[in-house]
């Protein structure tokens, strides 16, 4: 589009004020992230097992239940952070012009 002035173009901050003005959105989408993740866990769990997940804090407790849900319980959030995290990041970039971060990899 020819002539039209978008965000992008019109605002553009520099990497350091990016990264400043990104912690607050980073922060809700990492609330966001736990949220969801606990639901999602909770409702895989209850295809293991019909009891509560096993928490270390219970004296009698089996470890391999135990294992299992800190196992699916740490996928499930891992998973959840990086696709809140990145979708973040992409609705940032796209309101400000400017990405809050490295845009690729290093080469080792």
């Amino acid at each position: 589009m020819v002539g039209v002035l978008t965000a992008r173009s019109a605002v553009g901050y520099t990497t350091a004020m990016a990264k400043v003005l990104f912690i607050p959105v980073s922060v809700g989408g990492g609330l966001l992230a736990g949220f969801v993740s606990k639901k999602v866990f909770d409702q895989i769990w209850g295809l293991f097992d019909d009891e509560e997940p096993p928490d270390s804090k219970h004296r009698d407790i089996d470890w391999r239940k135990l294992l299992l849900a800190a196992a699916v319980q740490g996928a499930i959030f891992r998973a959840a952070k990086e696709a809140s995290d990145h979708y973040s990041r992409r609705a940032f970039a796209r309101t400000t012009g400017s990405w809050p971060g490295q845009e690729r990899p290093e080469d080792e």
